[in-house]
């Protein structure tokens, strides 16, 4: 019986449900998110679904370019037919029929709706005979959530990527919800090692100002990627090797200015990870990862980490990213350097470089064995489709 209630869950539709890849054509980064999902839900034998909501206020021919840009990010990874769409109006004016997508009523036969949306319509979730949140930015949703900013839409099942939510102690409302924790994912098969060329610099990508606001009894701090980098300005000054941002930030910016004057090397994102295959070919293009978390990880103590690390490390580049919080499974310095302060983050990127060979199989060894997409959506199956 076991065996095949696991050959049913196999055999499964699951229809993912992401968030603003359709309004984002130029994020590879983004779209990576919840290909990872899509690409292990898949490898177990899977039929997904692509389920995106079509923005009420775009332009009609806005909009058809959007669903064309997306439907050929998507080709190359065998997911360009299955991108569904629904508008976000029940009588949205600029509505495209699109023939080539399905529609919602297609999507609502899966057997799974696996939503990365918080606010995704009642009437929409209700729709799936079976529903499960999947919370990816763990803490600072449960906090908006709790101060009203984000209405909750109820799901039958409620998944965490941060360890910490949910469990005795943690400073994260639980918002009187059962959160079941899932690590992030990555599709091994499609990130494969790769060796850096001569000189290849640590880098990241991120979005320099997009973020919120963080808002606790006293005061509300800014939460974006500026806020968390700003402690570590001067790190550049305190290592010999090159430190490279993929920002969203005009050439004209004063704070792009500002972050070479201090050493750091500044690259335009949407010229050089626009698409998911180009953000790919930038993170094997590079030595290893540098990053700063966002304040509100800091301050929540999430036990967060983002898949953009993991694409890192499945590339067997290691990482070097800020502590977010204790964790049952993570290394604090083995492929995956967790640092606490701008010193050790400086002591960290030397290890990396000086016994680069060892830990560079140590960050593609991490991601086998903790974050294989194809045992992660394993799991997660289990527990949704029982």
């Amino acid at each position: 019986m076991a065996g095949d209630s696991r050959a049913r869950r196999m055999s499964s539709t699951v229809c993912v449900a992401p968030v603003r890849t359709l309004e984002y054509p130029k994020g590879g980064g983004h779209l990576w998110e919840y290909l990872n999902w899509a690409l292990g839900l898949r490898a177990l034998g899977c039929k997904v679904i692509w389920l995106e909501v079509v923005p009420r206020d775009a332009p009609r021919g806005e909009i058809e370019s959007n669903v064309a840009a997306l439907a050929t990010r998507l080709e190359p990874y065998g997911l360009g037919n299955c991108l569904a769409l629904y508008p976000a109006e029940p009588r949205q004016a600029s509505w495209p029929q699109n023939r080539e997508c399905l529609d919602l009523d297609a999507a609502a036969e899966a057997d799974l709706l696996l939503d990365f949306r918080y606010n995704t319509p009642q009437h929409v979730v209700s729709r799936f005979r079976r529903s499960a949140l999947l919370d990816i930015d763990p803490g600072l949703s449960q906090a908006w959530v709790s101060k009203g900013r984000i209405k909750l839409t109820p799901h039958d099942l409620y998944f965490t990527t941060g360890e910490t939510v949910g469990q005795p102690g943690s400073g994260i409302p639980d918002l009187g919800l059962k959160w079941i924790y899932t690590r992030p994912c990555v599709a091994l098969d499609w990130w494969p090692p790769h060796r850096p060329p001569p000189d290849a610099p640590f880098t990241t990508v991120a979005h320099w100002y997009a973020g919120g606001w963080l808002e606790d009894d006293a005061l509300a701090h800014l939460d974006d990627k500026r806020s968390g980098f700003l402690p570590f300005l001067d790190l550049p000054r305190l290592s010999k090797h090159a430190l490279e941002l993929a920002l969203d930030l005009a050439p004209e910016d004063e704070q792009r200015w500002m972050l070479e004057a201090r050493g750091w090397r500044v690259v335009d994102a949407h010229r050089v990870a626009a698409t998911p295959w180009e953000y790919q070919a930038y993170i094997q293009g590079s030595l290893a990862e540098f990053s700063c978390a966002k304040p509100a990880c800091l301050k929540l103590q999430n036990g967060w980490l983002s898949n953009r690390t993991l694409c890192y490390l499945a590339s067997g580049k290691p990482a070097v990213v800020q502590h977010t919080g204790p964790s049952r499974f993570l290394p604090e310095s083995a492929g995956l350097f967790r640092f606490r302060d701008i010193d050790q983050a400086a002591q960290y990127l030397e290890t990396v470089a000086t016994d680069y060979e060892r830990q560079s199989g140590l960050a593609r060894a991490l991601a086998e064995e903790l974050f294989d997409a194809r045992k992660v959506a394993s799991k997660l199956l289990e527990q949704a489709l029982p």
